[in-house]
């Protein structure tokens, strides 16, 4: 009896077809938040440098910077990416199951490296000023852990709320989460950063050389990020019951 082997079957034109959207999709979404990370980065650290080098723009002036740099990203590739640009929020998504784990891989790679080429671009412009905005504690180790975790996991209820909730106004999306991230950077960046993504603070420590307490920053804004998705997906399991 003669058997019939696939190993080496042609491929329908509907299938090389598929696979060539799901390439150019991908390839759109890994630009998007290459692009999205970078300027995240570039401004809000870029920030810091030019107010450490000119005293002009202040905490809050830096503050603001983030959330309006977040606010205007959000518009401008949220409809092609999703507008992650934060490594934290990249793995929650993956945890609530609205990212493949390859998707999520490559955007948490991507995210790291965009944000290492934005600090990379500011040390040519102005030098290792201020550390390239590298985040760091300025008070105890635990002090900022909880701080950072409680500030991520704020955020990732608000993006959550915001952007993914069946009945959220999502126009205002981006509005909502800009202002977050700059209420939080307000008063959380005087004590530990208020990195509240990875990414950001990955970037200035590995080109700046400033490692320490970097782990922190990986470990505290994953978990607060889980913890919000966890809590967001029991709610909206209550409400379908």
């Amino acid at each position: 009896m003669t058997q019939k082997s696939y190993i080496n079957a042609p491929q329908t034109n509907s299938q090389l077809l598929s696979k060539v959207t799901v390439d150019v999709d991908t390839r759109k979404k890994l630009i998007s938040e290459f692009i999205g990370t970078y300027f995240l980065v570039f401004a809000g650290t870029g920030a810091i440098i030019v107010d450490s080098l000119t005293n002009s723009l202040t905490h809050v002036g830096v503050a603001i910077t983030f959330g309006l740099v977040v606010l205007a990203l959000i518009y401008s590739f949220g409809h092609i990416s999703g507008a992650y640009f934060n490594p934290a929020v990249t793995i929650a998504f993956l945890y609530l199951g609205k990212i493949s784990k390859k998707e999520a891989i490559q955007f948490f790679l991507t995210q790291l490296l965009a944000a290492t080429g934005a600090s990379v671009t500011l040390l040519i412009m102005f030098g290792n000023v201020a550390h390239l905005g590298a985040t760091s504690p300025s008070g105890s180790l635990i002090q900022s852990f909880v701080l950072e975790f409680i500030l991520t996991f704020v955020l990732m209820i608000v993006i959550l709320t915001s952007s993914v909730h069946g009945k959220a106004i999502k126009s205002f999306a981006g509005i909502a989460i800009g202002a977050t991230i700059a209420l939080e950077a307000m008063f959380g960046g005087p004590i530990s950063g208020a990195s509240m993504n990875p990414a950001r603070s990955f970037g200035p420590a590995v080109v700046s050389g400033t490692f320490n307490d970097l782990w922190l920053y990986f470990v505290s804004t994953i978990l607060g990020s889980l913890c919000a998705a966890i809590v967001y997906q029991t709610l909206h399991e209550e409400e379908q019951k």
